[in-house]
């Protein structure tokens, strides 16, 4: 079968030929259609331990030999993945996707919206709270922005670098403010941007400065959810600003099969109800070098794939 395949730690992957997956007990064999690359394939999927040459793991969306429309995770058989022609998937990792559910929108409500809607939903947002998203502009942060409004936030603010990509924001509506990150004014300019006594809760997707940044803009019984690490694994944090905040490391992606796919179910409900959306980059099924390049450079929307016959 055809691929997008890794040979070696560190390498973009190349489209070339790979072994067909062989059906097993207690995995699913899937005909691909659909694959998304996020963040998660280009910094930290092809970990310590795994065996070369691999498919890319990514996510996807295809049909089983029966022909039901399902959806897994960056959670493929080693050395199998989603940017393949076929893939084979542990059965509690694939999940059924609903009557009407788009492609894009099943794999846009899985990794990336799961890793949103845990932390906010444990930061317990109440109506009307300013809520801040450290790192706005990328998928995560996008569909950030837009759970802080669905769980009640009266104010919701987007802060990241590119100025570009934070003017976006504000024109889809998502954000009512914005704030350029990498001053020397971050904090003054997150201060003003909360439009009051500071933040109530932050979902920090970037770490490192912006954090502590973000710290010092926020009031006394601030919730701040850190899930991302783009701008720094290490903080040098006073004590002085950490009093009367909680602040709490969340890893989303470690939880049962049945507990994600009530997540996704639930993420999916939501995302067509309150049109919850993101920017989109499709990519040739061919080129998965340049997608994983596009990726790598960061190219705030979520990539697509399609196959083609």
């Amino acid at each position: 079968m055809r691929a997008g395949v890794i040979t070696e730690r560190g390498a973009t992957p190349k489209f070339t030929e790979f072994p067909t997956p062989v059906p097993s007990d207690g995995a699913v064999l899937i005909n691909m259609r659909t694959v998304g690359l996020g963040g998660w394939d280009v910094l930290g999927a092809y970990r310590i331990g795994e065996v070369f040459p691999c498919v890319v793991r990514a996510e996807g969306v295809g049909h089983t030999a029966d022909g039901k429309h399902v959806y897994f995770g960056e959670r493929a058989v080693p050395p199998y993945g989603a940017w393949a022609e076929q893939a084979i998937v542990p059965t509690p990792e694939v999940w059924e996707v609903p009557a009407g559910v788009s492609d894009r929108l099943a794999i846009t409500m899985g990794i990336a919206a799961t890793g949103a809607f845990v932390p906010l939903e444990q930061a317990n947002i109440q109506r009307g709270e300013t809520v801040l998203v450290l790192g706005a502009t990328g998928v995560i942060g996008q569909i950030g922005l837009q759970l802080a409004r669905h769980f009640g936030a009266g104010r919701v603010v987007g802060a990241a670098r590119n100025e570009a990509a934070l003017a976006r924001l504000k024109d889809r509506g998502i954000a009512d403010e914005v704030v350029k990150l990498g001053t020397k004014e971050d904090v003054a300019n997150l201060k003003a941007a909360a439009g009051g006594e500071g933040f109530d809760v932050v979902l920090d997707l970037v770490y490192g400065e912006p954090f502590l940044a973000a710290l010092k803009a926020t009031c006394w019984g601030a919730r701040i959810k850190t899930i991302g690490r783009g701008a720094g694994v290490t903080a040098t944090v006073p004590i002085g600003d950490m009093l009367f905040r909680t602040i709490t490391v969340v890893g989303t992606g470690q939880r049962a099969p049945a507990d994600r796919r009530k997540i996704w179910h639930h993420l999916l409900n939501i995302a067509r109800k309150e049109g919850i959306d993101v920017d989109y980059v499709t990519f040739p099924f061919d080129k998965p070098g340049e997608a994983w390049q596009a990726q790598a450079n960061s190219p705030y929307a979520k990539i697509i794939a399609t196959l083609t016959s």
